[in-house]
């Protein structure tokens, strides 16, 4: 835009006429976007990076480290990484406000680039948890999550069940909060951040552990049933009555395509393998799995379920391949490009103002979010011990994993806030929850973890194991 800027001074001065003017807005509007793009994704990086090697300087989790710094550059802080969903508007974000003076357009132009800019990072953001669940899939053992299926139904359940319970009788008994509010909150206790949990355990070397294969299997599972949680609540808080015929569909279609799924490994790798085999250019490996990747995120949202599960659903399915160490290599310079952008959002719109105790209407929302806290966390943690049949494990860390809510959580706080059934101090109550175990959930899993070896500690010692045994 500055270029044609500068064309269209120079046709003007020589007598031409604007150059411009027979251009549609939209087109001129595009390299403006494009602009802002690339201006907020060197926030996002920056931010990224530093945050990251900050945390892990200090021994914590590098994703706890994207997560505090997409806070600092966004709402609650420097305004450098905004989004409309926020409330905020084009002059609000200072990544806005100087394209505008680069470029010297008016207020008008200027919010729709900061749509339109929004809405691509918010896409970008989308496609970094799908990169990152197809990545956690092909990390994944399938042989190991079929073993440990039963304790993470369990453990889903459990995590579904008690803080969903707890809520919503404790909402209406000592807040005395109506009825269909206090569901709805409670339903927001349900949900489990697969993303976070996820990438936290791999940072750790603990994805592939007894308990990172628990945990992961659990919070799928937990992801579904809070999908049908949602589904349920939404319908009570629009007509006072469930749709039953819907809760059964997204019952059978979830079942179905999970197991499907998993079936489908058996009859789909010698196929993928052949066709990879064939190929000749690059990426011969990597875009044929990518691409279906995607095809099972589509699937999975035709079916109204989360896109990023058929995306873990497909890393499964390629995990059972002779190649997936050689895809997992190629899959991990496309997960750093996407993947920081979804964790710096997240902490970029987690709005830090609703713990502030001088704004009145927040003084009923965090006595409210004090509780809620205490029940979220409580109520996840409780079902490690929903495990049986696996002597030793570490059912403390299995609770754990399963406490933060991380953007699941805000979706539930977004519908809520849209259909008019929360007010202010129970929607904060909600963003305060999601905040707090969102940010509490990396360090305190790594405190439980701290003193069980890693995967490649276990490796390492398998290894010399093994070679003693040829030895003697």
């Amino acid at each position: 835009m500055i270029l044609s800027g500068v064309l269209g001074d120079w046709a003007s001065g020589i007598g031409f006429p604007d150059l411009l003017a027979t251009v549609p807005e939209t087109e001129q509007q595009s390299p403006l976007v494009l602009t802002g793009v690339l201006m907020t994704l060197v926030v996002i990086y920056v931010t990224s990076k530093l945050g990251g090697e900050l945390s892990k300087r200090v021994n914590l989790p590098p994703v706890l480290g994207e997560l505090v710094g997409g806070v600092i550059v966004g709402v609650s802080a420097l305004h450098l990484l905004m989004f409309p969903a926020t409330g905020a508007t084009a002059a609000d974000s200072l990544v806005m406000v100087a394209l505008g003076r680069l470029a010297q357009v008016d207020g008008e132009t200027l919010t729709q680039v900061f749509a339109g800019q929004s809405e691509v990072i918010s896409v970008l953001a989308e496609l970094g948890v799908i990169v990152l669940l197809f990545e956690i899939g092909l990390e994944s053992d399938l042989r190991e999550l079929r073993r440990v299926g039963s304790q993470a139904a369990a453990v889903a359940v459990v995590g579904v069940v008690v803080p969903f319970a707890l809520g919503t009788v404790g909402l209406v008994a000592l807040f005395h909060a109506p009825v269909i509010p206090a569901i709805f909150a409670g339903a927001a206790l349900t949900a489990t951040s697969i993303g976070i949990t996820s990438k936290v355990l791999s940072e750790l070397g603990h994805l592939k552990s007894i308990e990172g294969q628990i945990i992961v299997g659990a919070a799928v599972i937990d992801d579904v049933l809070g999908i049908i949680v949602l589904a349920v609540v939404a319908s009570l808080a629009k007509t006072g009555q469930v749709d039953l015929l819907s809760v059964v569909y997204l019952i059978i279609s979830a079942t179905t395509f999970l197991l499907g799924s998993i079936l489908l490994g058996k009859f789909f790798n010698q196929s993928f393998m052949a066709i990879a085999d064939k190929l000749q250019t690059r990426g011969a490996l990597l875009i044929p799995a990518f691409a279906f990747a995607l095809v099972m995120a589509i699937l999975a949202s035709v079916i109204h379920l989360e896109a990023i599960l058929g995306a873990f659903a497909a890393g499964l399915v390629l995990d059972e391949t002779d190649k997936r160490k050689e895809l997992d290599q190629q899959v991990m310079p496309i997960a750093d490009f996407l993947v920081p952008i979804f964790f710096v959002s997240v902490g970029a719109k987690a709005n830090l103002g609703v713990l502030n105790p001088t704004v009145a209407e927040n003084r009923a929302g965090l006595i409210i979010a004090s509780f809620l806290i205490l029940v979220a966390i409580l109520g996840k943690v409780v079902t490690g011990w929903a495990v049986f049949g696996k002597p030793g494990v570490n059912r403390l860390a299995i609770g754990v994993g399963m406490v933060p809510r991380g953007e699941v959580g805000l979706v539930f706080a977004g519908i809520g806030s849209a259909s008019g059934v929360l007010d202010k101090p129970l929607e904060a109550a909600i963003i305060v929850m999601v905040i707090l175990t969102t940010f509490l959930a990396p360090p305190l899993l790594q405190g439980v973890l701290k003193d069980q070896p890693t995967e490649a500690a276990e490796e390492e010692t398998a290894g010399v194991v093994e070679v003693l045994q040829v030895r003697d």
